[in-house]
Order: structure tokens, then C-alpha cells, then sequence
């Protein structure tokens, strides 16, 4: 599998690419047909959109004249400013705010009771996606949130990119085994994406969920990659292939690797202001898609060394405070100066075990839902464990 800038996004089993999403055409906005909703609402927030509002031809006319051509400027215009700029009455331009404001897309109206009994649509019910290890899911109360972004920061072989695969493969198991029942688009934006470490963990993996799912489950084939070399091809990625991807209704799980890696070779240390605004912009993408679709969108953060004292060094994620505003969930993985022998263990005619390891710290710095904590694990040939 090549990289390939951007252009493509691959289907993986046995690194065959079954599934392509090509470039967008300038006629196009999506590489794949929008649901039926999008198309809608794009169409009827434009001048052509506004043909189908059931009002007299004549204030259709007038909102031409004047060059209001889309739903928010009328919304964001006084009644005064749009009579004295469509010379139309007072009432027809009540009229016309009211049919817009109909118009407009609104989410539904639900109560938290609703909610808790899942009387609501989907996208409005927090789910949990488990991590695949006991002591880590109960530590998080049921697993990562399926809304808002949860960024895993920490230092070089911290193991970041290990949870991530791991929970592209959990993400794929039913609800009642604690994952989404759906794929995962994993956008890479540092290295090659990993599909040889990948191919391993599915083998165990695949041996380990066997006898739990009703029948056989290929886990490479749910997982789409896309390689991405700076920031707007990320930006088209996130704006365009993910939505018309997510709205397939096949993925439930979005990680980006990393965000740090584009933000902080592009700008300049003069140019904090413009890498904010894009910070910011990527952030406000990703939360949408999160709320719309109801998935977990995971952001792989890099550190940055913080002199608190001549003698004191600790590692912070990186992108500051700009980013870590957009966050709802922030981990920290690390590495300690302690090794651990792993037992050799035979499971399922796999070996596991049998070579000393580096034993990591997973700690949770902030969640709306949890408090402070540190775990302790290990990664091994099946992927990360926690230590009891």
C-alpha cells in the first residue's frame, strides 16, 4: 500500500484496495452521493433553494433584486434592513422570515428522560466504545465517548498508535460486546499506516472474539485508510470524504494520526494567530461530524518538553491551549524506566509472551465524566493489556 497523498482511501484485507475514494471533481462536492437530507438542505440554503418556499412569487422576486441569496442573510438581517433593501412590506417580510425559519434544519426537540430511554434518534445517545481491555474500560467507566473528540497524547513508543488499532478492531464488535458494530477510517498524516502490525493484532484478535460473535468476522475488511500530507488535504478530507463516507452509515469510529505532526511543521512561531483559526476550524468539523453521526472521533496528539524548574521536565501535549479547548476527553500515555518479564503462554495455538517489556502509564488528565487516574499496562503481541 503506497501513499497516496491524499487521493485515495483504502479498504484493507490482505492490502487489497476494494474500496477507492477518488478526487472531488469541481462539479461534485462529494466524492460519493450525499444522503437525500444533505442534498435538501444544501439546495434550499441557496437562491435556487428558495423557489421552493411556499410564498407569493413576488417576495421571491425581491430577495433577487436585493442579492440576498442564502437563509442566514436573511436571518441575520432586521425587518427594516430587508424592506428598505426589497422594498417589500412590513407583512411580506414577516412572511418571509417565517417560511425560512421553517425551513431551516433544526434538530429534534427531547428531553434527558428521552435520552435515557433511548426514546430520542441515535446520534443523541452517548454510547461507549470499549478498548478492548477489561481494567481500562472499567477505569473509563464503559470506554471512549462516541461524542466529541478524545485526543491520546504522549511521547515517541508510548503506545498511541497500538490503542488506536485496537480500538479500530473493538470498534467493529456488536453492542452487547461493548463496540459500535461498525468500521473505522484511521487518516494518517506522520508515517505509513502500520498494516503489517495490524495484520497481527487481527490473527489474535480474530482467535480471541471467536466463540463471542455469531458468526465469523473479517476485521480488515472495515477499516479505511487515508494518507494525508498537509493541512488541506486534511481539511478536504475531513470536510468531504469523511461525511460522504460516515453517511454510508458503515463507520462508527474516526481516529486521526496525528494533528500535531501537519500544525506544527506548516506555521511559522509568527503565525500562532492563522494556526489557531485552523486549529480551531478542524476542531469545529470534527465535533460536528461527531454530534451528526454518533461516533467517537479519537486525535492522536504529540508532547512538548515543559521546564517547570531547572531540575523538573515534564512532558505536555502539544498544539497548546488552543487545542486543548476543542478537547473533551485528553489521555497521556508515557513510558516508565521499569521492565517487566512477559510469561510465554500458549492460547489458542498462538504464543504470546516470552521477551521483557516496557511497562506505560495511561492516565486520564481531563473527561467531563471521570476524575484523575493512572493505569498501568504492557503491549504485547495482542495489543495493549493492563497490568493488575
Amino acid at each position: 500500500m503506497s501513499n497516496l497523498r491524499g487521493t485515495n482511501s483504502v479498504l484493507l484485507h490482505g492490502v487489497i484496495p476494494t474500496i477507492k475514494l477518488k478526487n472531488i471533481s469541481g462539479s461534485r462536492k462529494y466524492p460519493l452521493p450525499a444522503p437525500d437530507c444533505w442534498r435538501e438542505n444544501e439546495s434550499r440554503q441557496d437562491i435556487g433553494g428558495m423557489e421552493y418556499l411556499d410564498i407569493n412569487p413576488r417576495i421571491i422576486t425581491g430577495i433577487k433584486r436585493a442579492g440576498l441569496k442564502t437563509f442566514e442573510s436573511i436571518l441575520s438581517l432586521s425587518t427594516p434592513d430587508i424592506e428598505r433593501s426589497t422594498n417589500l412590506s412590513s407583512s411580506d417580510v414577516l412572511i418571509l422570515k417565517t417560511a425560512v425559519a421553517q425551513a431551516v434544519p433544526k434538530l429534534p426537540v427531547v428531553s434527558a428522560l428521552d435520552i435515557l430511554h433511548r426514546d430520542c434518534p441515535e446520534t443523541l445517545v452517548v454510547s461507549k466504545l470499549t478498548t478492548g481491555c477489561e481494567i481500562i474500560d472499567k477505569a473509563l467507566r464503559g470506554g471512549i465517548l462516541s461524542q466529541g473528540i478524545t485526543e491520546i497524547a504522549g511521547e515517541s513508543a508510548s503506545g498511541k498508535t497500538q490503542l488506536c488499532l485496537q480500538i479500530c478492531l473493538t470498534v467493529q464488535l456488536p453492542l452487547n460486546l461493548g463496540g459500535l458494530n461498525g468500521g473505522a477510517a484511521y487518516i494518517c498524516t506522520e508515517d505509513i499506516f502500520p498494516n503489517k502490525r495490524l495484520h497481527q493484532m487481527i490473527q489474535f484478535f480474530s482467535r480471541k472474539t471467536s466463540l463471542k460473535l455469531p458468526s465469523p468476522v473479517n476485521f480488515g475488511d472495515q477499516i479505511f485508510i487515508e494518507h494525508v500530507s498537509d493541512i488541506e488535504d486534511l481539511t478536504q478530507c475531513v470536510k468531504r470524504k469523511l461525511p460522504a463516507l460516515l453517511s454510508k452509515g458503515k463507520i462508527k469510529l474516526v481516529v486521526v494520526d496525528s494533528v500535531a505532526a501537519l500544525f506544527r511543521c506548516e506555521f511559522e512561531a509568527w503565525e500562532m494567530v492563522k494556526r489557531s483559526k485552523y486549529l480551531t476550524s478542524l476542531a469545529a468539523n470534527l465535533h460536528q461530524l461527531s454530534h451528526q453521526y454518533g461516533v467517537p472521533i479519537v486525535c492522536v496528539n504529540q508532547v512538548t518538553d515543559s521546564m517547570k524548574t531547572e531540575d523538573t521536565r515534564k512532558h505536555v501535549p502539544a498544539l497548546g491551549l488552543t487545542w486543548a479547548n476543542q478537547v473533551t476527553c485528553r489521555v497521556m500515555l508515557s513510558r516508565t524506566q521499569h521492565q517487566i518479564s512477559v510469561p510465554r503462554q500458549t492460547v489458542n495455538d498462538s504464543v504470546i509472551g516470552g521477551f521483557q517489556t516496557t511497562v506505560r502509564h495511561f492516565e486520564v488528565i481531563y473527561a467531563p465524566h471521570l476524575p484523575m487516574l493512572k493505569v498501568s499496562f504492557i503491549v504485547d503481541q495482542e495489543g495493549i493489556k493492563a497490568l493488575t
